[in-house]
């Protein structure tokens, strides 16, 4: 049986995305309380090494997209105070 979790982070992230934010929704965005339930989750097992094969690949896209998210918040945020890349 494949497993497959009720929100995936990739998709929720993008549906966001897509959605067309303002500065100030992005840099306020935060994941969902389910979403942050569920990371938690994870890496919590993942330290007691009890995830599965795809429960991994979904702790990695957790990983994914938190480090895509900090880096528009860091670069919309120099962008704002006029410090251009």
């Amino acid at each position: 049986m494949i497993e497959t979790p009720a929100l995936n982070v990739l998709d929720v992230v993008a549906e966001f995305l897509a959605s067309d934010p303002s500065d100030e929704e992005l840099l306020a965005y935060r994941f969902s309380d389910d979403l942050q339930d569920r990371v938690h989750d994870l890496l919590d097992r993942n330290g007691e090494g009890e995830l599965t094969f795809y429960e991994e690949r979904e702790l990695e896209d957790f990983i994914r997209a938190n480090r895509m998210l900090a880096l528009l918040k860091v670069k919309t945020r120099l962008r704002l105070k006029g410090i251009d890349d």
